[in-house]
């Protein structure tokens, strides 16, 4: 009986999924974490660069797996890839305008392409490409010069290695020959995440993507982060890690990421793990595509962008917008006429979003709310007030009894609105919300 005990007993144990040491382990992050989680939350807004060979064909970043494109034949896009319009300074600048405090760049995709000057693989922008510039190396050399935040995506799976092994539930087409082995992917990627981190000033974030690759096809898979994360850590000890694997965060890992949503809705329908402790962010996409796609120009209005950052905001999260530069290495019109036009508006408003937090109430019906030391600000989206009748009366259901409002004033006129507190919450009274604006803010300050 003994015996089959234990045979049950080690059955049971080898049937379980073998999860990686950094999700169970302890973690306590350094000071330097700390203070970078903190200057991550107050810059609240990022602008994302999805860039590579993909680009020539114009049809996204995920064209490779998609079309079943023949590995040797996609890595021939390297042999025309001559980004002559591409500037670092003029990029920089143009994302400084914009208001946002980083840059989160791709130096390597799911396509397996290096857009930096690697020396663990021939297959980048420097040795493959006729161009034969580190666009890394320069653009961090003019973000350092600007005072821009740098944070690096990198891609945990290739669809052109032969050493991702097990190969996962994408690039299945590729027609790789899958003869490698894991261990000297691995230590292919820490190769490369060591050059990033040694070799390119001071980086923000390393942001990991591709988590879910393995999910269906092996599960329990073991990315070993246990070993990836401390050295991460060990080689800055002020970067920080997200991982867009769409579930809780694991131990290890230092803001939580929320593809295509905002944190509390799940619209996209991929995340699973709810809202962590740790800074959040929400990255979303300009128009409908990532990678620069030459059909797609069904971008989202200025108005639109303007809310979705204060909605962000409004929910204690950054938002890392998108743009996909076009082959010639030129950031799309289209995208730097949305960059200048939030620049603009976040040079007037962005005292109420700049190093604020929202931990008073979730969104409201009118919109949602930020604060800053004794500042309280009301964003109301025009749209969302009902009827044409004035005044208007917005209710705030502050139930805490220790928050004593003092004032309530429009933030354009400074006007003083009225406005009454009970015990069931503030009540203020607003004249004209006019229609066509993004964002109505009423300033309150507590006594």
């Amino acid at each position: 009986m003994n015996t089959l005990k234990s045979l049950f007993l080690l059955i049971t144990l080898l049937s379980l999924p073998l999860f990686s040491a950094a999700q169970n382990a302890k973690y306590n992050p350094a000071e330097e974490i700390v203070n970078s989680q903190k200057d991550f939350q107050d810059m609240k807004f990022g602008v994302f660069i999805h860039w590579g060979l993909y680009s020539m064909l114009g049809q996204g970043e995920w064209v490779m797996t998609n079309q079943d494109i023949n590995y040797k034949e996609y890595s021939k896009l390297a042999g025309g890839f001559y980004p002559v319009r591409f500037n670092a300074e003029q990029w920089v600048s143009a994302i400084k305008a914009s208001g946002a405090g980083y840059i989160c760049i791709t130096s390597r995709h799911h396509d397996g392409f290096s857009m930096f000057g690697t020396k663990q693989t021939p297959y980048n922008i420097v040795d493959a490409t006729p161009f034969g510039r580190d666009i890394l190396k320069e653009i961090s050399l003019e973000c350092e010069k600007q005072g821009i935040r740098l944070h690096f995506y990198y891609s945990l799976i290739d669809w052109y290695r032969d050493d991702y092994q097990p190969i996962g539930r994408t690039g299945r087409g590729t027609g790789r020959p899958g003869e490698g082995k894991w261990e000297d992917y691995f230590n292919f990627m820490t190769g490369q995440l060591t050059e990033l981190l040694t070799n390119y000033g001071k980086i923000g974030c390393i942001w990991l993507d591709g988590h879910w690759d393995q999910d269906e096809n092996h599960a329990g898979f073991d990315w070993e982060y246990d070993k990836m994360y401390p050295l991460i850590h060990r080689l800055q000890p002020g970067c920080l890690i997200g991982n867009n694997h769409h579930i809780t965060p694991f131990e290890g890992e230092d803001i939580q990421i929320f593809e295509r949503d905002v944190p509390g809705e799940n619209s996209a329908g991929w995340h699973s793990g709810g809202i962590s402790s740790l800074p959040l962010e929400t990255c979303q996409t300009m128009n409908d595509s990532w990678g620069y796609r030459i059909k797609d120009r069904n971008y989202k209005s200025i108005n639109y962008l303007i809310q979705y950052l204060v909605g962000t905001a409004g929910r204690n999260a950054n938002l890392l917008l998108n743009v996909g530069p076009q082959p010639d290495g030129e950031l799309p019109e289209a995208a730097i006429e949305r960059l200048k036009a939030m620049g603009q508006w976040l040079s007037k408003y962005g005292e109420t979003i700049y190093g604020t937090r929202s931990t008073l109430l979730p969104p409201q019906p009118w919109g949602v709310i930020t604060e800053k030391g004794d500042k309280i600000w009301l964003h109301i989206f025009p749209e969302n007030i009902k009827g044409t009748s004035t005044p208007h009366q917005i209710y705030v259901p502050f139930t805490d009894n220790t928050l004593k409002i003092k004032s309530a004033t429009q933030f354009d006129t400074k006007l003083n609105l009225p406005f009454k507190q009970y015990r069931e919450g503030l009540f203020i009274t607003v004249g004209d919300i006019p229609q066509g604006t993004p964002d109505y803010i009423i300033e309150l300050e507590k006594k």
